[in-house]
């Protein structure tokens, strides 16, 4: 009899619980509703902001995998505060608090061990709206240079003009400096020759400005510009400045190519000597005979 009477107090117990969880179930229906109405809501708010945002970032953002990690970010920002909204409208209080004081914690931890990551995807969010840089760009980087073939959260991707990839991280690429030669559609370059010492310097100087100047259009302000250098060993050398366009780095060798050929040809007609550096061998009348006279001996 008392099995029988603990196991019917058992059960009276646990109808009476579920009875009260169901009248508190009845009375919070209205809360249930509104709070699946509050979520639906920012489903569609979410799905709105994100396909708007997108459409702005197609103007600043070229990077397609940059847009929609940006869009799937804020997609699960405006969930995460309708969630929040609906905890509030269910008067879930206490629940609320623990999640955020969980969430801050997690936060934190999953910040300090994904540092390094974190600190590439904000560098390739930093990146992507950077004007100076886009697709296409050729640039210089930690002694790289090529074409920026891609831009993501964690590195950038550069084309050299040999066709191999080199990836840069962004943190690197962030607390470096670059070169962007796709920036300025005009460049000067630089071209060093010598003459030798029988040379007019004047002649020398008035012909080569008048080739680079024939050869290369100067616009605006742009002008040659010659400069003798140095009295080396075996010649006086100069350089010549001028502007080309030039959006990456084979157009300064195409350039420097060009001209190194117009100013040889024209040297060679002038008769203008381009020295170079000669060694000349002295073998003296007594050591020779020495070395003969060794070589007989070993004979």
């Amino acid at each position: 009899m008392e099995n029988n009477f603990s196991i019917e107090d058992a059960i009276s117990k646990l109808w009476d619980k579920l009875d009260g969880w169901l009248d508190a179930i009845i009375l919070k229906l209205p809360n249930f509703v509104m709070a699946l109405v509050v979520m639906i809501l920012f489903y569609f708010l979410a799905r709105i902001i994100r396909n708007l945002l997108q459409k702005i970032l197609v103007k600043s953002i070229s990077q397609k995998s940059v847009q929609d990690i940006i869009g799937k970010v804020v997609f699960v920002t405006v969930m995460l505060l309708g969630f929040f909204v609906a905890l509030g409208v269910l008067e879930l209080n206490k629940v609320l608090t623990s999640i955020l004081a969980g969430a801050g914690v997690i936060g934190l931890a999953v910040g300090l061990a994904l540092q390094g990551t974190l600190n590439n995807t904000f560098g390739g969010l930093i990146l992507s709206f950077m004007p100076k840089l886009k697709i296409d760009d050729f640039i210089e980087s930690d002694g790289y240079s090529g074409f920026v073939s891609e831009i993501n959260l964690r590195n950038i991707v550069l084309r050299q003009p040999d066709n191999n990839y080199v990836i840069i991280p962004n943190s690197n690429f962030i607390d470096g400096s670059f070169t962007n030669y796709s920036i300025s559609e005009r460049s000067r370059i630089s071209v060093a020759c010598g003459v030798g010492y029988e040379s007019s310097l004047q002649d020398v100087e008035d012909l080569v400005v008048k080739l680079i100047g024939d050869h290369f259009e100067q616009k605006g302000d742009e002008s040659v510009e010659f400069f003798f250098t140095e009295f080396g060993d075996s010649s006086i050398n100069f350089i010549v400045r001028f502007w080309i366009d030039m959006a990456n780095n084979k157009h300064r060798l195409a350039a420097t190519h060009k001209a190194m050929k117009i100013i040889k040809e024209h040297f060679d007609k002038q008769n203008i000597n381009i020295p170079f550096p000669i060694r000349t061998l002295d073998f003296g009348k007594n050591n020779l005979q020495v070395l003969v006279d060794n070589n007989s001996d070993k004979a």
